[in-house]
């Protein structure tokens, strides 16, 4: 196994060229990180319009729930201005 680690090394830091265009693995990282958030809200969502349905006194709790995951968005768009 460590006899192929240069080689892997190499592979994974493309040294000659990368593989994925930085801008483009900006926006692939952003892309996937509001793909995720989506799928989460849409559970986290019905749960929340389920919760209210029931008790009204729980639409704070529900709303926050259902925001929290785009906060994953957020981070992801704060870390590519950083990196850039």
């Amino acid at each position: 196994m460590l006899e192929i680690a240069p080689q892997l090394a190499s592979v994974v830091l493309q040294e000659s060229a990368p593989a994925i265009p930085p801008l483009s693995a900006a926006a692939l990282g952003v892309g996937l990180a509001a793909f995720g958030a989506g799928y989460a809200e849409r559970g986290i969502g019905s749960a929340a319009i389920g919760a209210v349905a029931e008790d009204e006194d729980l639409f704070t709790q529900g709303l926050i729930f259902t925001v929290l995951p785009e906060t994953l968005v957020i981070l992801a768009l704060v870390a590519i201005f950083l990196v850039q």
